[in-house]
């Protein structure tokens, strides 16, 4: 069988995109080397948690939009094969091609002997040059030429987790790295077929198209780490409040309001890794980078200020019962990647505190981790019962509906620290609530 598009590598972004191709008409074929991750998908159960993908997973499987295959040399059943595998930090927080590098070789191998155009797209994040790199190892190991026998695009993806298949569907812009006019119709056509009209592409080169995924992202890094540094000045002034900053200065069309919450930093699989790998691609380039190494220090002391509270109003925290709510890195997802919580906990362990969690899918995941050192609610009532102090630490919409008279009910000292800012101060201010950004 001949399929439209092959996605190698289906974790995070090479799954979701592949779902949504296949929901849009897309016939698609994921290769996928793990086993027991392969044979998940197959029985449309996604290994991410992500909404509504295992009904879109079950459904083009069912109209037969989407197959697998755990041999990377099926790649040749079609002409568009997207590079969707994963690309790791080292311990300097440079980038680790060693996955690229192995799936380019082997599509290399793969393509050797036919006699036919293909166009190889990076959608992995991948420093600027890389694109380069993958073409000198499809010419070496296939013995054949960029241009005439295969093309390389760079088409970086712009997924949020826990909204990756709304993104994917709808997406805000598609950035297409291309070196030839021939490379450039072929994804045009590909991309018409999904979308239809009104296509937000930008057409650029390759290495550009690499270093905006990274400027995008650590943009967005920056101004969460900005709007923390400015709720730490505004928590030392009188009557401070950060909420009441952002709104205003949200207001203006130059900034905008997105991404500008102060709260306890920004985790996951996504920012700390890139900011990181464009500092260690700018050390290579003898650039300085003192902007986004501040950009990583707030980020990584902030989840301080939660222990300036505790050591302010409890003192020792030797045996107090501590209850933290919401443990992934942001609502919607089980990823616990980088997450503030986990940082917490660690800190609330060494401090002898005596630690009840809940989140409503991340439970597994850091039980996975500290195991019995700390127990897991069912619910977020059942966290908080008898907890001297609760820190909200995600913001999951359930927690919104937690009202003052149930801290005071449940709690044994309804001390509240709102790390995301979900709760009004108004409506709080009888508790001993303090929140980030707040004076």
């Amino acid at each position: 069988m001949e399929y439209d598009v092959a996605f190698v590598g289906l974790g995070y972004v090479g799954l979701s995109s592949a779902v949504c191709f296949a929901d849009r008409g897309i016939n698609v074929l994921g290769i996928e080397i793990d086993s027991k991750k392969l044979n998940m998908i197959k029985k449309s159960n996604s290994p991410i948690h992500e909404k509504n993908i295992n009904e879109l997973l079950q459904k083009s499987i069912k109209k037969k939009k989407l197959s697998f295959s755990k041999e990377l040399k099926d790649v040749t059943k079609t002409k568009i094969i997207f590079l969707t595998v994963g690309t790791p930090s080292r311990k300097d927080g440079s980038i680790d091609l060693k996955y690229i590098n192995q799936a380019t070789k082997d599509i290399a191998i793969a393509i050797k002997n036919i006699q036919e155009y293909f166009v190889i797209v990076v959608k992995s994040t991948v420093v600027p040059g890389t694109a380069l790199k993958i073409v000198k190892n499809l010419e070496r190991y296939s013995g054949k030429k960029n241009s005439i026998d295969f093309g390389v695009v760079v088409n970086p993806e712009f997924l949020q987790e826990g909204n990756a298949i709304n993104d994917s569907l709808k997406p805000d812009k598609i950035v297409l790295g291309i070196n030839s006019e021939k490379d450039k119709k072929i994804m045009f056509n590909l991309f018409k077929k999904i979308y239809r009209k009104n296509l937000p592409i930008v057409y650029t080169t390759p290495s550009n198209a690499e270093l905006i995924k990274y400027a995008n992202n650590s943009l967005l890094a920056t101004k969460i780490s900005f709007m923390n540094y400015i709720a730490r000045i505004a928590e030392q002034i009188p009557d401070g409040d950060v909420e009441e900053i952002k709104n205003a200065i949200g207001m203006d069309k130059r900034i905008s309001e997105s991404f500008l919450n102060a709260g306890l930093g920004f985790g996951g699989s996504c920012f700390p890794k890139d900011v990181k790998a464009l500092i260690a691609f700018s050390k290579e380039m003898n650039i300085n980078s003192d902007i986004l190494q501040s950009v990583l220090t707030i980020n990584d002391t902030q989840f301080m200020s939660v222990f300036d509270i505790l050591k302010k109003e409890l003192g020792s925290l030797q045996g107090k019962k501590i209850s933290i709510l919401g443990l992934s890195f942001k609502p919607e997802t089980d990823d616990i990647r980088d997450a503030i919580s986990l940082k917490i906990i660690k800190k609330l362990l060494d401090k002898k505190a005596t630690i009840r969690v809940y989140d409503p899918i991340a439970n597994d995941n850091v039980r996975d981790i500290f195991g019995k050192s700390i127990s897991y609610a069912s619910n977020s009532e059942s966290c908080i019962k008898g907890s001297e102090c609760c820190i909200i630490v995600t913001e999951w919409k359930e927690f919104k509906n937690i009202k003052p008279k149930d801290f005071t009910r449940l709690m044994k000292r309804p001390l509240i620290i709102d790390g995301r800012r979900i709760f009004s101060k108004k409506k709080f201010n009888k508790l001993e609530y303090h929140a980030i950004g707040l004076g």
